[in-house]
């Protein structure tokens, strides 16, 4: 790392790489080598660069960069970086001091959101170049702990990634840390909620979720699991740790059969009322803290001191874990300071939190608020209580999406909404149907009695597609953990914003609520209300160039423009492109276990693959790596083989692959070369199934279809559907189905059917959208 450092008496220059720098500049000329809270890894390797001083000025060049510096106090005439390229016309240098325009960041919380927020300065930018400035972060000891610089310096990191925006997330990873592993459970459905549940209610609420086949994979406590109603003297009863025994008479017993049931359990607490007598283990903390017990002092919290800390979970959180919790949820909600200047006591609950919960080889989890950059280390991040609207539902995808200019990849939503609002059972489900397609989908809402998220709570309808939905998330949990790993392995985030993959697309930086989920999917949700007449919700989206199809409808369309997208409340716009293998579990009921059977979805046109990872406890030595290869030709074939720790999944397995795009002709399955039976359901005009046995985890699987003919979109069953549920005229109806029914040339059925457009009403709209899909 010496090699890339450029020094004079007060000032330190390090290429890092060649597209990110570090900028120092001293007084006394001492520099910082330790991490700092935001910054833990500044050795990338060796970096090739060149520089010269040329009439007083240093000058080091890089392929992406031009660094121009007059060996002088950092000044805005006496320091710039030019990134080289064709990013934007004349804003692609900066000069010192000057701010930039970026993409935005993220935000420390969504509490009392009715819509939009502003958001913290993000690491991507149109113009090529981000800074960040690490001068008042504070540094991290030998002993583990933090403290202040001991010197004023000035320490700052350019990112000029140009366009090039994931390998910009990609370093800045390796500079703050990669994104944490997430427990495989933590991927699964969460039920949270505000409320005074009592351990027999709490009961039967599980068991009525399983009974009507509704899969949760955590259980959240809100605060009334502990003492709230206290004695006046000791103030209020926000902070506690001590269970109320009236509402929950055996706490072990309770957290026991929650485990048994396949859920973790995470309880809330707000600390920062420190530790008062009423508390369990008052007295023994008091005496280990010094504080008299006798007097029933308060235990104040003060999170900048070592000795609390440690007493801090020693006290308060590890008996409680003894008897069943998983992991705390940190609801801190107060000041940003302590007694160390500059020391946020949020960061430290989450770098704390999350150290400890890593004891005896667990995979560490904590869930709080997010703390500025570096947070990501800390997952998973808990965005506060938003109004129940319209507005705080369409903020949240570009708000989710966006977090991932900082890295931050593990947002947690009250998907639904926490408070005030107003009851619409449309609004609720986008809510639900978005929530499974976020990066965690945890329900969750105030203890008023008419808010409750239950499914059970809105009409049939509505009740059957949220349950559907909530099923579909555990479905999903094989390809999110494969995204979880990526995330980590590889510095890619879950969701990504369109222009990540499409940088040089104007419009990817126009669809603000579009989002890559994972590598394989684009997500459009749908964040307003419906047509009253055509019932359908609308969202307006953009496709790349290629054939897509919609993974719940199974339409093809043709990429490259865009489009009014149309939907039921059965479905939003989600995309797979042609050539996609997306496995999905056949088990719902417990996220956390390695699925026996899977569904395995194929979308023909074109050639792609998946590797599937799985392992137990995510510990990597347990890995198991499952590869799904689909080949399109003259003989379109999916190959499925796995290889590593087979210990890890069920010793037998079982594949059902359904085919998009396509009409059944015939197949044939070979199982590590021999031919073997299936079935085949399921059979529509452009879309089958063919089911397998039983089959050993490690065999190797060959299908071979008959068929390499796209099939057309079955767009008149389809109108057909659309018009039966519009709530239009009966003779309008006939109208437009005729007319689809006996012009099925795209431009004059367009022609004719647009002049039987009403005012106000999309269901024309929507027929034209299938008609011009492909």
């Amino acid at each position: 790392m010496e090699n890339n450092i450029i020094s004079g008496k007060k000032y330190r220059i390090t290429m890092l790489t060649q597209r990110l720098v570090r900028l120092e500049y001293s007084e006394n000329g001492v520099f910082e080598d330790r991490p700092t809270q935001a910054v833990i890894n500044r050795d990338f390797g060796k970096t090739e660069f060149t520089a010269e001083e040329k009439n007083g000025e240093l000058i080091i060049e890089t392929p992406y960069l031009k660094l121009t510096y007059n060996k002088k106090e950092f000044s805005n005439n006496g320091l710039s970086i030019k990134v080289l390229g064709n990013c934007s016309n004349y804003r692609s240098t900066w000069y010192y001091g000057d701010d930039f325009m970026d993409l935005g960041g993220t935000a420390r919380t969504l509490d009392k959101a009715n819509g939009s927020v502003p958001l913290s300065k993000g690491l991507i930018s149109k113009n090529g170049f981000s800074v960040y400035d690490d001068s008042k972060s504070l540094v991290m000891t030998d002993d583990g702990f933090v403290k202040p610089r001991e010197n004023q310096v000035t320490d700052i990191y350019f990112f000029g990634y140009g366009h090039d925006y994931k390998s910009c997330i990609k370093d800045f990873y390796h500079l703050c840390g990669s994104q944490p592993l997430l427990p495989r459970f933590a991927l699964g459905n969460w039920w949270s909620r505000y409320y005074k549940y009592t351990q027999q209610s709490y009961m039967e609420l599980i068991e009525k979720f399983e009974n009507k086949g509704i899969p949760f994979s955590v259980s959240v406590l809100d605060m009334d699991w502990h003492l709230v109603d206290i004695d006046p003297k000791y103030g209020s009863g926000w902070t506690g740790y001590t269970w109320n025994r009236e509402l929950f008479p055996d706490p072990k017993a309770f957290m026991t059969w929650l485990h048994e049931k396949g859920l973790k359990i995470t309880l809330n607490v707000h600390p920062a009322a420190g530790a008062r007598a009423f508390e369990d283990n008052y007295k023994e903390m008091a005496q280990e803290l010094g504080v008299d017990w006798e007097k029933e002092e308060t235990i104040e919290f003060d999170i900048s001191d070592k000795k609390f800390l440690d007493a801090y979970f020693k006290y308060l959180h590890h008996p409680n874990e003894e008897m069943g919790v998983d992991f705390w949820w940190i609801d801190w909600q107060q000041q940003s300071h302590t007694k160390t200047e500059g020391l946020d006591p949020l960061w430290m609950l989450n770098h704390f939190h999350y150290l400890d919960s890593g004891r005896e080889g667990k995979t560490p989890l904590t869930f709080s608020r997010y703390a500025g950059i570096g947070s990501h280390r800390y997952p998973i991040g808990f965005s506060g209580d938003t109004y129940i609207t319209w507005d705080s539902l369409d903020f949240q995808p570009y708000f989710t999406s966006t977090a991932s200019n900082v890295g931050y990849g593990w947002w947690s939503h009250d998907i639904g909404g926490h408070m005030h609002g107003y009851r619409d059972s449309e609004l609720q489900l986008r809510w639900i149907q978005y929530g499974v397609f976020s990066p965690i989908n945890r329900l969750h809402c105030s203890d008023n009695i008419f808010c409750g998220k239950e499914p059970w709570n809105y009409d049939i309808g509505t009740e059957i597609v949220m349950t559907k939905f909530l099923r579909l998330r555990h479905k999903l949990v094989p390809y999110l953990y494969t995204m979880n790993v990526c995330l980590r392995e590889e510095g890619r985030p879950l969701i990504l914003p369109m222009y990540y993959e499409y940088p040089e697309a104007k419009e990817a930086y126009n669809f603000k609520n579009q989002y890559y989920f994972g590598k394989d999917m684009i997500v459009c949700p749908i964040t307003s209300p419906s047509n009253k007449k055509s019932c359908l919700g609308k969202v307006t989206g953009w496709l790349p160039s290629g054939y897509w199809y919609d993974i719940f409808t199974g339409t093809r369309y043709k990429g490259g423009m865009t489009k009014d997208f149309y939907r039921n409340n059965e479905s939003i716009p989600v995309f797979a492109k042609a050539g996609t293998v997306l496995p999905l579990s056949a088990e719902v009921e417990n996220s956390a276990k390695n699925p026996e059977s899977f569904e395995v979805l194929v979308f023909a046109g074109d050639s792609g693959s998946f590797k599937m990872i799985e392992d137990k406890d995510e510990k990597a030595e347990t890995r198991l790596e499952t590869e799904f290869v689909y080949s399109w030709g003259d003989a379109p074939k999916l190959t499925i083989s796995a290889s590593g720790c087979f210990e890890s999944v069920p010793e037998n397995r079982r594949y059902s692959v359904k085919v998009y795009g396509q009409s059944f002709e015939n197949a044939s399955v070979l199982a590590d070369g021999k031919p073997v039976d299936y079935e085949v359901s399921q059979k529509e005009k452009s879309s089958y199934t063919i089911t397998l046995p039983y089959m050993k985890s490690d065999t190797k699987l060959e299908i071979v279809f008959g068929n390499n003919e796209l099939a057309e979109n079955p767009v008149l069953d389809m109108t057909e559907k659309i018009l039966n549920m519009a709530s239009i005229g009966y003779d309008k109806k006939l109208e437009i189905f005729t007319a689809v029914k006996n012009n099925m040339d795209e431009k004059n059925v367009c022609a004719s059917l647009l002049t039987m457009k009403d005012e106000g009403d999309t269901t024309v709209d929507s027929i034209v959208e299938l008609i011009c899909a492909q």
